[in-house]
């Protein structure tokens, strides 16, 4: 059942929002060649802590980090480790800040170093195929809608949507119902309504959209070895539209 949120609830989540934006924003001075991802990792976790926050993947049905660090070809929940980053990596880093009992969920792809052309590509299409999601996101439209939006956008571009992981809704649990394809038909779906709260992350790779679960349960990497690329923001719908709640404050 999704969970419809007052107007209360919604700025009560806001905090929390914010707090995970402001962490991207403050991790991105750290992401240079040689810092390994068990780094970043410390870093985002003090910083939550600092905040008075816990960061919500520490344990989260057993995953060992505080938060998500995906590399190259990995397409989503990598776990930091002594792998060091290189120049020309990309890097996805997924944060989740539980702050007065609320969930902010946000992630970025980073550049390391000077990226390389079909690194940029995937990104940048990535990061668009967000914002055109967000933009289809209004009471009214359907799930579909946000699915098909993104999914005609990233194959126009000669890229795939993966299909196995999705956004979702958030609140004072980390996933909530809906469950929001980045892929579909147009009016297909659930009703969008106002007061829903929920993610969308598109996850892109420039080869093909299969993907595969590693051995440790958490890593999920492109079966043809090529780039992926996320982002995500965590939306609140209104009468008028979407707001975005991960918008960083500093």
């Amino acid at each position: 059942m999704v969970r419809i949120k007052t107007s209360e609830e919604i700025e009560a989540m806001r905090p929390a929002c914010q707090l995970a934006a402001n962490t991207l924003v403050m991790i991105e001075a750290y992401i240079r060649p040689g810092i390994s991802t068990d780094e970043i990792n410390t870093i985002v976790h003090d910083y939550t802590i600092k905040h008075g926050a816990t960061p919500a993947p520490l344990n989260y049905r057993g995953f060992p980090k505080s938060v998500c660090t995906s590399v190259n070809h990995v397409v989503c929940h990598g776990i930091p480790g002594p792998k060091k980053l290189n120049s020309g990596d990309i890097i996805n880093v997924d944060v989740t800040s539980i702050l007065n009992g609320w969930h902010g969920d946000t992630s970025k792809t980073f550049f390391v170093g000077e990226p390389r052309p079909r690194a940029r590509k995937v990104t940048e299409v990535s990061r668009k195929a967000l914002e055109i999601g967000i933009a289809a996101a209004r009471p009214g439209a359907t799930l579909g809608d946000i699915g098909h939006a993104i999914q005609s956008y990233v194959e126009a571009e000669k890229c795939s949507v993966v299909r196995e992981y999705c956004g979702h809704g958030i609140g004072r649990e980390f996933h909530e119902e809906p469950q929001v394809l980045h892929y579909g038909n147009p009016g297909e779906g659930m009703e969008l309504k106002a007061g829903m709260v929920f993610t969308i992350e598109p996850m892109v790779n420039i080869g093909k959209a299969a993907v595969k679960l590693l051995g440790d349960g958490w890593t999920v990497v492109t079966r043809d070895k090529a780039l992926s690329a996320q982002f995500e923001h965590t939306i609140a719908l209104h009468e008028g539209g979407a707001e975005i709640l991960t918008s960083a404050t500093v």
